[in-house]
């Protein structure tokens, strides 16, 4: 497909995922911003709270945006794969009903605003930037190969927790309370950007292979990431190449290329083109990202 045509496809299904977007707050928050989901009901009216263990609330999100992301592919003309193992990149995949050869790659990411400093979120991952990130033909742990995929997009949502995630114990009440029991988490920000938008140049795990999102909250809702100015090209050559590079200190040590302006430089780019305030994490021992 020329390269033209897949950026206008490409630009009509953002601007589909956009304006869908706009209507999921009110599907999962109650007029005064909390989120509609109490707990869990059992066949004996009991209802049990649930924690805002991130885990369990990005998954129960999930799940309850499934139905309106089904409504959104059939009225789009898309049909929606799901990633057939819980390792595999994107979530979703978004293949157009009549040419296959249309997809669109879409992960939901979660994560919630920092309570000592609200303006900064937890942050989340990007997918890897291992084998299919590289080797872009590859159907190592992804859906199919990265390189069938027109777009890689990450719809986000923002929220905050009602306390602490450790102080949680387990309550049970009557469905008839049903209106009295605090939601474990409320606020909640949408967004839709494509993940280099909002891509940091750090690792979102110390541990995996994970591209790190930004974490300052304005810069993700206007997808002001590091490359903002830099381009998906640049973001692809750093992430590719992340770690891999080895250049050599003024002391005589070699030292591995791990962040964007030391990259620049290799490269012989301007230094101006980084953002320097949107790759600062929120707090220095915050390095553990979310979904």
């Amino acid at each position: 497909m020329p390269k033209q045509k897949r950026e206008e496809i490409k630009i009509e299904f953002k601007q589909a995922l956009r304006e869908f977007v706009e209507t999921l707050k009110s599907h999962v928050s109650t007029p005064d911003d909390q989120w509609t989901i109490k707990g869990f009901i059992d066949v004996f009216r009991n209802i049990y709270t649930i924690s805002a263990d991130t885990k369990i609330v990005s998954k129960i999100l999930e799940i309850h945006l499934f139905p309106k992301l089904l409504e959104f592919a059939s009225k789009n003309n898309y049909r929606i794969v799901l990633a057939e193992q819980q390792n595999y990149y994107p979530d979703l995949s978004f293949v157009k009903a009549d040419d296959e050869s249309i997809k669109f790659a879409v992960d939901l990411k979660t994560t919630y605003r920092l309570p000592d400093n609200p303006e900064f979120c937890n942050g989340f991952t990007l997918g890897s930037h291992g084998e299919y990130f590289i080797n872009r033909n590859s159907n190592k742990n992804i859906q199919f190969p990265y390189n069938e995929y027109l777009g890689h997009f990450c719809l986000g949502i923002i929220y905050s927790r009602s306390g602490p995630e450790k102080s949680y114990e387990a309550e049970t009440h009557r469905l008839e309370e049903l209106q009295s029991i605090t939601s474990v988490i409320n606020n909640f920000q949408f967004f839709v950007h494509e993940k280099w938008e909002i891509a940091s140049d750090y690792q979102g795990s110390s541990n995996t292979a994970n591209i790190g999102s930004i974490t300052k909250i304005s810069d993700l809702l206007e997808g002001n990431g590091v490359f903002k100015e830099l381009g998906e090209k640049w973001f692809d050559d750093y992430w590719m190449n992340y770690g891999k590079i080895q250049t050599t200190k003024p002391d005589g040590k070699i030292k591995k290329i791990t962040l964007l302006k030391e990259f620049l430089v290799y490269r012989g780019k301007d230094l101006k083109l980084a953002n320097p305030m949107a790759r600062k994490p929120a707090r220095k021992n915050n390095r553990r990202a979310q979904k």
